[in-house]
């Protein structure tokens, strides 16, 4: 069985050597959807029965490992130093500095990375992060998935 929860954020980043209007400092209403496979949940009496996971509790720990952090932060790539020392001066500002630039496509893919380890098998319904979608807009996606 599959399940999806969907949440949102505000985000700003910007793709150094794109040669449009996403090389400049902007931002996005980011969506994030979190599809967990596992069995349904079977035991009478349990908050859970009936489940794969509460949906309450798939958004209480997205949240806690990606969404808070990434929410109204700017997202930079390490090697944008420009950038990176511009958001350094500003007092108390929010950045998260990644590995990689911060494309729909590397993003979704290091917010896998992260939820990875946090979806994991404690109902014993064999439960696992299956795949991260993450909108950049309304019409654009990108997708990372378990092999």
């Amino acid at each position: 069985m599959l399940i999806t929860r969907r949440l949102e954020f505000d985000a700003g980043h910007r793709i150094p050597d794109h040669r449009s209007q996403c090389r400049h400092l902007h931002g996005h209403r980011y969506a994030i959807e979190i599809t967990l496979a596992g069995e349904i949940i079977s035991r009478p009496g349990d908050a859970a029965n009936g489940m794969v996971m509460d949906f309450a509790e798939v958004r209480a720990l997205a949240r806690q490992h990606l969404v808070d952090a990434w929410d109204h932060a700017f997202l930079v790539h390490a090697g944008d130093l420009p950038v990176v020392r511009f958001l350094a001066s500003l007092p108390e500002h929010r950045t998260v500095v990644l590995d990689c630039v911060p494309t729909a496509e590397n993003l979704a893919r290091e917010a896998f990375r992260i939820l990875d380890g946090v979806y994991r098998d404690t109902y014993g319904n064999r439960l696992r992060l299956e795949r991260v979608r993450l909108y950049e807009t309304p019409n654009c996606w990108a997708d990372a998935s378990r092999d």
